[in-house]
């Protein structure tokens, strides 16, 4: 994430504002994408249709031989990914597509499909004992992949050689039943540390050093959370970190003490520095928590959960002083926003970086909406059927850093129906209108086992990598 703020446009007159509860009414556009006309499966005479299946991709992976649960892309050289699947295996690859073979002058005469051949592993890792469902390279340089599974086991895998080609276990910890998600900790004083979420509630983050004693050494464990931890995600500082429950409560950790350090300490002596749970009506969501997103400046998190709801909450601000951090913002811990424009659970989001002002929210509904963060969280758009009516399963905005921010407007989907999908966010532009830029085809799509379970992009390769619920990581050129 960038270090930028895409939160610029609030005022501290906003720290009192009350919560609104926007009607999905208040959009500016709706674009409905499902225009299909629905097909038989059979033809008139009872004969099965034979369908077409078109693949986009530019190269593929298939060493799994189950669904492929979560996916990981080198934070240096974007090319290397790592996957982990339902075969309680984890695999890292070179996602460069080979060349185009050159194809015999017989060819023109005689053409014979060419069969393309999946990618190399780079490396096969073994020693889970049921799916791998989290896995996450270390920053800032990626020396260590950790890997995370319903197991319960975090297995961390040095680059031994530095050449990012041989991967050795180095660290095994087991301290729960299962795992739910990892996350890397970008903080620059903190390299090679993480946190995960466990089924049992319970947060913990770790350090990987090269202690040959103590080689992942665990800092902090927090025991908060009554229901399984669904997500979380650090400021992208490294200095705190969030996390959400299927009990619908929030908390906000100071791991590394740089909060406490800057005067922000816990309230009533706590160990949470923000606090938000059901037990506060105007933060309620029924049914729970399950997706969370921070912004690029670290003052906001967005949480969103069962029946559409989303909620923004405020974050303690640390910023950098002579003295060391100093604490600011009077916004931590208050419900800035109350959204609710989809009808079902809300499972991803995704803040843009500056200039771009916007947030977008992913449903099981198939729906992707987009809310107007420097404008009172105004809803801007409301994509239907954004997936053909299947659950979205994550959205992404195009980030970068630094000058490379040109296209913060982009928007990357994927979905149950197998696709992955390019929107243009920006508004009053006749490309805005339309929304749709890119479709991406090639997994078997249709729902139970053929959808997009997560990607990787990257603006410097071009390329978007995908984990498929069909077994098949596919690699598409995406040049922005």
């Amino acid at each position: 994430m960038s270090s930028q703020n895409p939160n610029n446009h609030h005022d501290d007159d906003e720290d009192d504002r009350e919560p609104a509860m926007l009607d999905p009414m208040e959009a500016d556009e709706v674009i409905d994408v499902d225009g299909d006309v629905p097909m038989d499966d059979e033809d008139d005479d009872g004969i099965e249709e034979a369908i077409a299946l078109q693949n986009d991709s530019s190269a593929h992976f298939d060493a799994h031989n189950d669904s492929i649960f979560c996916i990981s892309q080198h934070p240096t050289d974007p090319s290397i990914v790592a996957t982990g699947g339902g075969d309680d295996l984890a695999y890292i690859f070179d996602s460069t597509p080979e060349p185009s073979p050159v194809l015999p002058s017989s060819y023109q005469s005689n053409p014979q499909p060419v069969e393309r051949k999946s990618l190399d592993i780079v490396a096969r890792l073994e020693g889970h004992t049921d799916s791998v469902n989290a896995l996450t390279f270390t920053l800032p340089r990626g020396e260590y992949l950790v890997t995370a599974g319903l197991d319960g086991q975090v297995l961390v895998w040095k680059d031994t050689e530095g050449s990012k080609l041989v991967w050795k276990n180095v660290a095994n910890a087991k301290e729960v039943e299962e795992i739910n998600w990892v996350e890397s900790c970008p903080s620059p004083a903190h390299p090679n540390s993480i946190a995960l979420g466990a089924s049992d509630g319970s947060v913990w983050v770790y350090e990987i050093g090269e202690s040959q004693d103590a080689p992942l050494s665990p800092v902090q464990a927090y025991y908060l959370h009554s229901g399984p931890c669904t997500a979380g995600a650090w400021t992208s500082d490294g200095n705190l970190l969030s996390t959400i429950s299927e009990d619908g409560s929030f908390y906000v950790w100071d791991p590394w003490g740089e909060a406490a350090a800057a005067g922000t300490t816990a309230p009533n002596g706590g160990q949470a520095l923000v606090t938000l749970t059901p037990e506060d009506e105007r933060f309620k969501v029924e049914g729970g928590l399950y997706s969370i997103a921070i912004s690029p400046g670290g003052t906001l998190a967005a949480v969103g959960g069962a029946q559409g709801m989303i909620r923004v909450v405020g974050l303690p601000k640390l910023a950098k002083g002579k003295g060391g951090s100093q604490a600011s913002g009077s916004q931590a811990g208050q419900i800035l926003a109350s959204l609710q424009a989809q009808t079902d659970s809300v499972e991803t989001l995704s803040f843009s970086d500056p200039p771009t002002t916007l947030l977008a929210a992913g449903s099981v509904d198939g729906s992707i909406v987009l809310f107007d963060v420097a404008h009172r969280y105004a809803l801007r758009r409301r994509i239907e059927a954004a997936h053909e009516e299947e659950a979205v399963i994550k959205v992404e905005f195009v980030h970068g850093s630094g000058a490379r921010v040109t296209n913060s407007w982009i928007l990357t989907s994927a979905g149950n129906d197998g696709i992955v999908r390019r929107w243009d966010c920006r508004g009053g532009t006749a490309a805005a209108a339309k929304g749709l830029i890119q479709e991406l085809k090639g997994h078997r799509g249709g729902g139970e086992e053929g959808g997009v379970l997560g990607f990787v992009q990257s603006s410097d390769t071009g390329r978007i990598v995908t984990a498929g619920d069909d077994s098949v990581s596919l690699v598409f050129n995406a040049p922005l």
